[in-house]
């Protein structure tokens, strides 16, 4: 029986997987578009959204020294979830 080359193996393999990733995905309709926001959006309660968030940074360092208190400069590079 004849060597398959490593990389057609690895084709075959993913391949494979997606064709059974695919055969597992359900189609989105109406009511399973509510049952996933329901199920990934944040509680109303949830503490971060307690924070008095600011956009304006001279502003938010302006109010951090009128009240003594400490300022978080949250700064990033890419997309949100890491996928850059």
């Amino acid at each position: 029986m004849p060597m398959l080359h490593p990389g057609r193996l690895l084709l075959f393999a993913l391949g494979t997987a997606l064709l059974h990733a695919q055969a597992a995905i359900r189609p989105l309709d109406a009511k399973r578009f509510a049952e996933l926001q329901k199920q990934l959006a944040p509680e109303p309660d949830a503490p971060w959204r307690s924070i008095p968030w600011r956009i304006d940074l001279l502003a938010a360092q302006r109010e951090a020294a009128e009240h003594k208190k400490p300022l978080f400069v949250w700064a990033m590079d890419g997309h949100p979830l890491g996928c850059t």
